[in-house]
């Protein structure tokens, strides 16, 4: 079969060479097929006509214009759909290896009669304008802490011009997370652009049925900075699209990080971030021909920056709690009947009473939910002991397994006496260090010894050091013995 190639270098030898068989020759063909080419005076390509006929009965022919008809009625059905629909309807007439004879002729309608689909526009960036920030999801990396399971988002800020990014680790799409991360951003690059785009995050945007587009705590943040805020519409994560395909890039960059660090766990929190801190100034030097056009145009930070905690005044109750979002904590039994104020942050509570701080506690996450710090109540429960066994939040007053263990094994020997005397023990925590009285209780427990308050105290007094069976202690190992074996004076010899 005669190519183009072959037609072409024909051309170039008819001209060169003394006859057309010498020139035919050359190319690779006969006298006669050149004189056909250079008759035409088209390329073998170009003489083919294209194939339009079947080759083969259409065995959905009579079946397509029913097709047709489902097809503008829900454009979304897929051929396999439909298929096996023809199959309940008609048994044993179409066949499984038939499917993809339907998805082609499915395929062909929604290009040429389907409806038309959706078309994206690809913008033009300029430096300094804009920036985009989302939550992310990081949880499927699968970072542990010290062996456990590290839950936790990323707040994820990118410039859309040069692409420069960081991020704020934190746990919860809320107000507080939103403004710790977006403002450690903007000092960070240490100027404003001129707009901020967001996702429609509840803690920004207001619902539709609201009368103002943003929230007030939102639009407090951007008007500090002069930043315009911008959002995108409900279902169109495609409208953010710098930020989420960063996103997916970030964090494909941390999952090869990880690869080649060999290992996902973390001795604590600030190796994990001075991770992520390498990983993404290294993202950056690649962008800093791009990001040096930003900083010439970015505007001056303010002069301050803004709290990144919400405030509320809430009341004491009368089981010295509070309720901060629809979570519950403990204070001072003192604080009964007081208004104190809440200084709410991303990952803390402040409790201020009279312009003091008077404690931090851990901020919850979700709902419904409660941390109840014993030392705050010990002093009230253990003169009403009979109210532990009924206390809604009990489980709150074991401060680790080992006061569990011991509760459970005061409950066996003695059940009567084991509230009281458990909040006994308790109490000596509070009062004498949580630790040294976990030390006594694993010692008793490992002893199998009696617990009782009494025998805790005794112990902890004492100050005895409890070694624990699986406290195995391996003694250095003296090198120079090793030495001695090399050397050896002349005339002896060392033995294997």
């Amino acid at each position: 079969m005669v190519t183009d190639r072959q037609v072409r270098r024909l051309r170039m030898l008819i001209n060169k060479e003394k006859t057309k068989a010498i020139a035919a020759s050359k190319a690779g063909m006969d006298e006669k097929t050149a004189r056909k080419y250079i008759g035409l005076g088209k390329l073998p390509s170009e003489c083919k006509s294209e194939h339009v006929w079947r080759t083969r009965l259409d065995p959905f022919s009579g079946e397509w214009e029913r097709i047709e008809q489902m097809l503008d009625i829900n454009p979304g059905l897929e051929a396999k759909t439909i298929f096996e629909d023809l199959q309940r309807r008609q048994p044993g007439k179409y066949l499984d290896g038939q499917l993809r004879t339907l998805q082609r002729r499915v395929k062909v309608w929604r290009a040429t009669e389907g409806p038309s689909k959706e078309v994206f526009f690809s913008q033009v960036h300029r430096p300094g304008k804009l920036c985009a920030s989302d939550f992310t999801d990081m949880s499927k990396l699968g970072i542990t802490i010290a062996g456990e399971w590290f839950n936790h988002l990323l707040y994820h800020f990118v410039l859309t011009y040069s692409n420069w990014e960081t991020g704020t680790i934190c746990f919860s799409e809320n107000f507080e997370s939103l403004s710790e991360g977006l403002q450690n951003a903007l000092w960070e690059l240490g100027g404003v652009p001129q707009k901020h785009r967001s996702d429609r995050l509840s803690s920004a945007v207001n619902k539709d049925c609201s009368e103002e587009e943003f929230t007030r705590r939102y639009r407090a943040l951007l008007d500090h900075y002069g930043l315009e805020a911008e959002k995108i519409q409900t279902g169109k994560a495609n409208e953010n699209g710098d930020i989420e395909q960063r996103h997916y890039r970030f964090k494909r960059a941390v999952e090869q990080s990880l690869l080649l660090r060999d290992s996902r766990d973390f001795s604590d929190r600030k190796e994990y971030e001075e991770f992520i801190r390498k990983l993404l100034d290294q993202l950056n030097c690649g962008r800093s021909k791009r990001f040096k056009e930003e900083l010439a145009i970015l505007r001056p930070l303010p002069a301050i920056r803004l709290t990144d905690c919400a405030k509320e005044e809430v009341k004491v109750s009368r089981g010295s709690t509070i309720l901060v979002r629809h979570n519950t904590y403990s204070v001072d039994s003192r604080l009964i009947g007081e208004y104190v104020k809440a200084h709410i942050y991303a990952e803390k509570i402040q409790i201020w009473y009279s312009q003091k701080l008077i404690d931090t506690l851990p901020r919850l996450r979700g709902s419904e939910k409660h941390h109840i710090e014993y030392r705050h109540i010990i002093d009230w429960l253990v003169r009403k002991p009979g109210a532990f066994e009924n206390y809604r939040f009990r489980e709150d007053l074991f401060p680790s397994s080992y006061f569990r263990m011991a509760y459970d094994c005061l409950r066996r020997h003695s059940p009567n006496h084991a509230a009281k005397e458990y909040l006994k023990i308790l109490y000596l925590a509070a009062k004498k260090g949580e630790e040294r009285v976990e030390s006594a209780i694993r010692q008793l427990l490992f002893a199998n010894q009696s617990i009782c308050a009494e025998e805790v105290d005794t112990i902890v007094d004492s100050g005895q050091k409890v070694t624990l069976p699986t406290e195995v202690t391996v003694n250095a190992v003296n090198l120079a013995v090793y030495d001695e074996l090399l050397t050896y004076q002349e005339g002896e010899s060392v033995h294997a």
